[in-house]
């Protein structure tokens, strides 16, 4: 018999198995080794991975709620495809939510945290010409100064926003040139934060997103 208020329970398992699966599938999307449009065959990833359909379809529904996937009406699972109109959008709620967690930064942030972001800009210039670490460098000063900021709601919906955008065709940074541009935007960004300039702040990220999606719009 358990104590008064106390529930029995199965031992909690580290991770369930349709995780697991929904994780595999994530990775293999993001890494682009299915390819966005892609139907996703559920069979032959089940014989693949040695699963039965149950995980695999709660898989598909958790990463059809982070939208990577999408489901058709009798068609099945298909990796999400970024039209025109899913950039723009997305670009515009980065740019806004973003500008307002780097002005928030400027004000707020202390000594130490203005410096560690000093720190991951510095790894952004030491990046280049690497893409692939140029892209890594700039997610995570970006993502940094969201966690600074706090606001645990604005990080999940910039956190969804920017996985979503790793299935855009025509990724800014793509465009020749671009990778430049963007590292310039980043000094000025940095320069404003340590100098506490809040306004600059708000200024110099919305245009940062505003020449990115720019840059989507003369690469397609």
């Amino acid at each position: 018999m358990s104590p008064a208020g106390s529930l029995d329970h199965a031992p909690l398992v580290s991770c369930a198995l349709y995780e697991q699966v929904a994780d595999r599938l994530r990775q293999q999307i993001l890494a682009r080794e299915l390819e966005p449009g892609a139907w996703i065959d559920e069979l032959r990833l089940c014989a693949e991975l040695g699963i039965s359909r149950t995980p695999m379809r709660e898989a598909l529904k958790v990463l059809a709620a982070e939208g990577l996937v999408t489901m058709k009406l009798r068609r099945g699972a298909y990796v999400t495809e970024m039209s025109e109109r899913d950039v723009r959008e997305a670009y515009q709620l980065l740019s806004l939510l973003e500008s307002d967690a780097a002005a928030e930064v400027a004000d707020r942030a202390s000594d130490k945290e203005l410096q560690e972001l000093g720190q991951l800009h510095r790894a952004l210039e030491d990046a280049l010409p690497d893409r692939d670490a140029f892209f890594a460098a700039n997610e995570r000063f970006h993502m940094r100064v969201l966690e600074i900021d706090g606001n645990r709601w604005r990080q999940q919906i910039v956190g969804d926003l920017r996985r979503l955008m790793k299935l855009n065709r025509h990724h800014s940074l793509f465009r020749e040139g671009r990778l430049a541009e963007s590292l310039d935007e980043h000094r000025a960004i940095v320069k404003a934060l340590l100098s506490r300039d809040a306004q600059a702040c708000r200024q110099l990220v919305t245009a940062h997103f505003c020449n990115g999606l720019s840059a989507t719009q003369t690469a397609s």
